[in-house]
């Protein structure tokens, strides 16, 4: 249900193109015909062979440009002839393949008949609710903090924390506020936002520092992100993290762009 192996695949196959391109390039200026190499008494000898010199002509000192070349076509076709069969193989593969066709299946019965079967793997609506239902204790707030709402009937702690919750339960986008987590090295932290991921089933993580330009804050921002990282939770694959100042606000544009790449 959840490893997106489709998008991977597509993913390497574009790799792949990017490579084939990149050789057939490099082959243009290669040199006619290939290298060989002989070793006589212990002294190895280089050979430029052709259609018309199979044995191959023996490159003199000197000429280790030519034997560059050379070697480099010999390699860059390898690597062409590797690279053109797996995007064969890549094409053959995807050309009707799902990532979730074993749920289709399911989705695809009748709604009444959906009552009595069960399915081999959950759906992602059903790891969805199920992830959701899990109840967690809230980190307190003090006394004399403002107390700001979000759409959703939560109190947040700023009102950055409430545009981005607010974004989120306007578009669908499933979290939790301040679940906490515990990492070896520096104990329960509280995440400002937690999310379940569709492509594999693991939780990311959204933190929202805004505060950089202060220097503790910005100390202790460091301090949780190596710990984040400690715990093998790291920036860009299940860790999220946007920065304000008093100069550079956070907004929904930015929001917005986080979403489509880490979270859709």
């Amino acid at each position: 249900m959840f490893m997106a192996l489709k998008e991977m695949l597509l993913e390497e196959q574009a790799r792949l193109e990017n490579i084939i391109e990149i050789t057939q390039e490099r082959l243009k200026s290669a040199p006619e015909g290939t290298l060989r190499l002989s070793n006589s008494h212990n002294y190895l000898q280089y050979y430029h062979c052709t259609d018309e010199n199979k044995l191959g002509k023996y490159i003199v000192k000197g000429q280790e440009e030519l034997i560059r070349s050379l070697a480099q076509k010999s390699y860059d076709e390898k690597v062409l002839r590797l690279a053109d069969k797996r995007i064969r193989q890549i094409k053959k593969i995807t050309k009707d393949y799902q990532d979730d066709e074993i749920e289709q299946i399911f989705r695809n019965e009748h709604a009444q008949r959906q009552n009595f079967i069960q399915s081999i793997e959950p759906t992602w609506e059903q790891a969805l609710e199920k992830w959701k239902q899990i109840e967690y204790q809230r980190k307190g707030f003090r006394d004399e903090m403002a107390v700001i709402m979000t759409e959703r009937g939560e109190r947040v702690r700023s009102k950055t924390e409430k545009i981005m919750a607010d974004y989120f339960w306007n578009n669908g986008v499933e979290y939790k506020y301040e679940a906490p987590i515990y990492l070896k090295g520096i104990g329960t932290v509280y995440p400002d936002f937690t999310f379940l991921s569709k492509k594999n089933g693991k939780e990311i993580y959204w933190e929202h520092n805004g505060m950089v330009d202060d220097p503790t804050y910005a100390r202790n921002m460091v301090r949780k992100i190596q710990a984040y990282e400690n715990n093998g939770i790291f920036v860009g694959e299940r860790l999220i993290l946007t920065y304000e100042t008093e100069q550079s606000i956070l907004n929904t544009d930015k929001i917005e762009q986080m979403v489509k790449k880490y979270l859709k």
